[in-house]
């Protein structure tokens, strides 16, 4: 929809309905407010309009694609008053390529716990995936079932959940907290994130340059 400059916009935060300790960045332009989807590094151009293309061309979603000399990032179009209502459907879904990798990381958590420490800890685990993904209103997770699939399935040749920004965010915090749990230590993260080399290198990459940035980002390095 728009490439804009950061001159052109005005961006300030606001309380979260929901959660007291979290804050929502929103992009005004032009009368219009728009809500942040994803962020790249100053390297990621391509990848970032890459993103914004196909939000704007093959989904129809009215979008921001902000260009400033460190980073881009890509804004959905939000209503204020949804926000305020605590109306989390009104958001975009995150790129594929984050909405993966995420997985991948939950699926190798997953499996260092059962090879590790054994089938009834794993089950365990499964089952306080279930948990974090049903309290935060993941969308599509709508019985155990899913859960297993999510655990099980190959997102990279499967159609992944089309979870939002933040869903990606409060999983791998809820991840790292878990692996932390099972572990004692967060030894855990440099394993799961080997599991990011079957996916191809330009995905791999925009993924980490947004993990970099994002809020879980310090727990995962």
């Amino acid at each position: 929809m728009f490439i804009l400059k950061r001159q052109d916009v005005d961006i300030k935060n606001i309380q979260h309905p929901k959660k007291q300790d979290q804050q929502i960045p929103i992009l005004s332009y032009q009368g219009q407010t728009f809500r942040l989807l994803s962020v790249f590094g100053a390297v990621q151009e391509e990848d970032a309009r890459a993103l914004w293309r196909d939000l704007t061309d093959n989904r129809g979603k009215a979008c921001v694609l902000l260009e400033e000399p460190e980073r881009f990032s890509v804004w959905g179009k939000v209503r204020l008053d949804a926000l305020e209502e605590g109306d989390d459907d009104q958001g975009t879904p995150a790129s594929q390529p984050l909405i993966q990798a995420s997985l991948l990381l939950l699926q190798a958590l997953y499996i260092d716990i059962e090879d590790l420490l054994g089938g009834k800890q794993a089950s365990q685990f499964e089952k306080e995936v279930a948990s974090v993904l049903t309290q935060w209103r993941f969308p599509q997770v709508t019985s155990a079932a899913v859960v297993k699939t999510l655990l099980t399935m190959d997102p990279l040749a499967t159609q992944v959940p089309a979870w939002q920004d933040m869903h990606l965010q409060k999983l791998l915090e809820e991840m790292h907290r878990l692996g932390k749990n099972y572990f004692g230590n967060a030894n855990f993260t440099e394993r799961a994130l080997d599991a990011l080399e079957d996916m191809p290198k330009g995905d791999r990459q925009t993924f980490l340059a947004w993990l970099d940035l994002s809020s879980p980002g310090q727990l995962w390095k």
